[in-house]
C-alpha cells in the first residue's frame, strides 16, 4: 500500500513550517566577524517538524514532531546538530509509516491502535538542570535528552516519584539557588482542573508536589516565580471536553470569562494559595519576568485582549481586532481585594526574555520580539503568516525602549541572553535570523549582539549550513554546565 507523503497546503505546513526531516550535524561553520570569549557554549533550540503528514489536514501547528537542534560555540569555532525526539508518540508513527494520532491534544481523534500511548510530541523548550538536558511540552512528560549527541535517554518523571502527568514547558530556575520551579495543568487528565506545583532541589531530585484546582481546565502555558512566591496565571482558553469527544478542538476561549491570578508562598501549601480574579476575556502566552516589592508583587507579560491563535479564534467564534501589550499586573498581598491593578509597559510583544541573574527579581532590563509595520515580511510561522522582524530592549525605571528592526525578508527568533564577565558589559544576545531567499524558502545565521546595544546591530553572523523549521524556545548552557553534564 503506498503510502501519501502530500503535506496540506496550510499555514501550518508552508514557509518555516515546511516539513524538512532533516537529522544531521556540521562543523567549523562559517563566521563572520568577532565571537566574543563569553559565548561559549551551546545554544539548544526547540523545533518541530512533522515526521508524517497529518492524520487530518486541518491539525495545527502545535501537533508537529520535537526536534533537538544544538549550536555549540567553542574556542571562537561554531558546529551544529539537530535530531528527532524519539518520543512514544514519534517511535509508534515511525514503525506504522504514517500519522496515527489526530489533532491536537484530542485523543478521540487516534488511531484506535496507539490507545494508551502518551501524545506529547516535546517540541517546545528546551532546558537544563541538575546536570541533564530537557526537552518539554506542557500536554505530557519532558524527555531527557543527551547534550553531546543529541540522542532521547527517554521521558523523565523523577524516578517515578512525580505524579503530574504533564509539566510545563516554562520552568524557572531559580540563580541563586539552583532549584528548579514546575507546574503541570490537566495533571489528572484530559480536561482536568487539577495543577501541580512542583519544587526540584539543585541537583534534580524532587522535593515537593503539591495538587489544587484552578477555577476551570484553561490554558496555562507559563507562570512566574519570584523571590517569597510562586504565581499562577490562568485564562478564559477554557479545555471542551464534550467538544473533544465529537471531533472538536481541545481549546474554547471565552471572551465573556474572567482571567485569575493565584498566588502562594513559594515554599508554602496550597492552602495558603489566594485567588484574585482578573480582567474577562484576556490571555497571554508568556511571562517576561516577576518580582516583589514590599507587600506588592508585579507580574509583567505579554498580554492580549483574546487568545490570538487563529485556530483559537475561529472555533470560539471570535472576531475582533488583536490588541496586545508588555503589560504590568500588580497585586498587593496586604490587601487582595483591591483585585489586579494593569499597566501598559510597553507596545506589543512576544518572546520576552530577561537575564538569568534578574528572575524573579527586580531588574533593570529585559527583551523581546514585535513588529516593525514599515518592513514586514509575510511567512508562515507557527500559527501566523508573519515573522517577528525587531527586537526591542525596554529598561527600567524610566521604562524608555530600544529598538533593532530588519526586513523585508528578515525574521527573529526568539534569543537567549549570555553574560559579560566584565560587570560593567550587559552581555550579549545569540538570536537565530531567517533569511528570505525564494518564495516559501529560507536561509538561516545566527546573529550576537551587544545586549545593551542591540541598536547597533550584530558584532557576528553564524551562516547555518541547512535550514530548520521554525523555533519555539531556547536555551543557553555555559561551557561548565555543559562539562558537568551527568552521563545518561
Amino acid at each position: 500500500m503506498s503510502v501519501d507523503t502530500t503535506y496540506p497546503d496550510t499555514v501550518h505546513y508552508r514557509g518555516l513550517n515546511r516539513p524538512t526531516h532533516i537529522e544531521g550535524s556540521a562543523h567549523d561553520l562559517h563566521v563572520e566577524g568577532r565571537i566574543p570569549p563569553e559565548v561559549d557554549g551551546a545554544f539548544f533550540r526547540a523545533i518541530h517538524d512533522p515526521a508524517y503528514p497529518p492524520r487530518f489536514e486541518n491539525d495545527v501547528v502545535l501537533s508537529r514532531d520535537g526536534m533537538i537542534s544544538k549550536i555549540e560555540f567553542k574556542n571562537g569555532r561554531v558546529s551544529t546538530g539537530i535530531r528527532y525526539v524519539q518520543t512514544d508518540r514519534f517511535l509508534a508513527e515511525r514503525e506504522a509509516g504514517r500519522a496515527l494520532f489526530g489533532f491536537y491534544r484530542n485523543p478521540y481523534s487516534d488511531d484506535p491502535s496507539v490507545a494508551g500511548v502518551s501524545r506529547t510530541v516535546a517540541n517546545t523548550t528546551p532546558y537544563f538542570h541538575g546536570g541533564r538536558l530537557f526537552i518539554s511540552k506542557e500536554d505530557g512528560l519532558p524527555y531527557r535528552l543527551d547534550p553531546e549527541g543529541l540522542g532521547t535517554i527517554g521521558k523523565w518523571d523523577y524516578d517515578g516519584q512525580l505524579r503530574s502527568e504533564t509539566l510545563t514547558a516554562h520552568p524557572k530556575v531559580d540563580p541563586e539557588t539552583g532549584e528548579l520551579f514546575l507546574f503541570g495543568y490537566e495533571a489528572d487528565g484530559l480536561a482536568s482542573t487539577k495543577v501541580a506545583y512542583c519544587v526540584i532541589s539543585p541537583n534534580g531530585e524532587l522535593i515537593s508536589e503539591q495538587w489544587f484546582d484552578a477555577p476551570y481546565c484553561g490554558m496555562q502555558h507559563d507562570f512566574a516565580v519570584t523571590q517569597t512566591h510562586a504565581v499562577f496565571l490562568v485564562y478564559p482558553t477554557i479545555a471542551d471536553l464534550e467538544g473533544m469527544k465529537e471531533g472538536g478542538p481541545h481549546w474554547i476561549h471565552h471572551q465573556e470569562r474572567e482571567s485569575w491570578i493565584a498566588v502562594m508562598p513559594r515554599y508554602g501549601s496550597v492552602e495558603d494559595l489566594v485567588w484574585i480574579k482578573g480582567p474577562a476575556g484576556v490571555h497571554s502566552f508568556h511571562v517576561m519576568n516577576a518580582f516583589n516589592e514590599g507587600s506588592k508583587l508585579h507580574v509583567d507579560q505579554c498580554l492580549f485582549n483574546t487568545n490570538f491563535f487563529p485556530f483559537v479564534m475561529e472555533p470560539s467564534g471570535i472576531d475582533m481586532q488583536v490588541e496586545g501589550a508588555l503589560t504590568r499586573w500588580t497585586v498587593d498581598l496586604d490587601d487582595v481585594a483591591a483585585g489586579v491593578a494593569s499597566e501598559v509597559l510597553g507596545p506589543f510583544c512576544e518572546m520576552p526574555i530577561v537575564p538569568v541573574a534578574d528572575i524573579g527579581r527586580p531588574y533593570s532590563r529585559g527583551w523581546y520580539l514585535t513588529l516593525d509595520p514599515g518592513k514586514i515580511t509575510m511567512l508562515a510561522n507557527g500559527p501566523s503568516e508573519v515573522v517577528f522582524n525587531c527586537l526591542q530592549r525596554i529598561s527600567f525605571p524610566d521604562r524608555s525602549i530600544a529598538s533593532f528592526s530588519q526586513g523585508p525578508g528578515i525574521g527573529f527568533n526568539e534569543p537567549v541572553h549570555i553574560a559579560s564577565r566584565d560587570p560593567g558589559h550587559g552581555g550579549w544576545l545569540v538570536m537565530m535570523i531567517d533569511r528570505v531567499i525564494a518564495e516559501d524558502h529560507c536561509a538561516q545565521e545566527v546573529w550576537i549582539l551587544e545586549a545593551d546595544a542591540i541598536a547597533n546591530g550584530p558584532i557576528a553572523k553564524v551562516r547555518m549550513p541547512f535550514t530548520t523549521c521554525e523555533q519555539v524556545h531556547g536555551w543557553w548552557v555555559p561551557r561548565n554546565a555543559l562539562e558537568q553534564a551527568i552521563p545518561a
